[in-house]
């Protein structure tokens, strides 16, 4: 009977979520303090609006969120504010279809892209000449 009760405390109380709780439980960010700065940031949208941390959520809100280069669209599917492990904590959202194809398109562009690296020391005498003589042509 007891268990009835605590049962029944816990659904109507995971009706609504804080939002940096539920990213933080969904492992989207690996503590709360950073999901708080990326929400603060503006990384994070929910049904198209910036948000606070403090905002609560509910089962079929859309959340966009950076990090990084990639840009997921998820769908809350269920609401949990203990941090479980992955295998559980993905079933708590679905991205949708076209996140993941936009975020592959992107992927791609980036693989495209030219890599520079960047020089560990100044350049010497010979590659100065030869970098003098570069911008001289154009």
């Amino acid at each position: 009977m007891a268990s009835d009760v605590t049962d029944l405390i816990d659904s109507t109380e995971k009706e609504r979520i804080r939002i940096d709780k539920w990213l933080w439980a969904a492992r989207f960010f690996k503590t709360r303090g950073i999901a708080k700065q990326a929400i603060e940031g503006g990384k994070v949208q929910v049904d198209g609006q910036r948000t606070k941390p403090s905002k609560e959520i509910e089962i079929g809100a859309i959340i966009r969120l950076r990090q990084g280069f990639d840009e997921k669209t998820v769908l809350v599917k269920s609401l949990n504010d203990q941090r479980r492990p992955f295998s559980e904590a993905k079933l708590m959202f679905e991205e949708t279809q076209e996140s993941i194809e936009q975020r592959m398109v992107l992927a791609e562009q980036r693989k495209a892209q030219p890599i520079i690296w960047p020089s560990s020391s100044k350049p010497n005498k010979k590659q100065r000449r030869l970098i003098h003589e570069f911008k001289q042509r154009n």
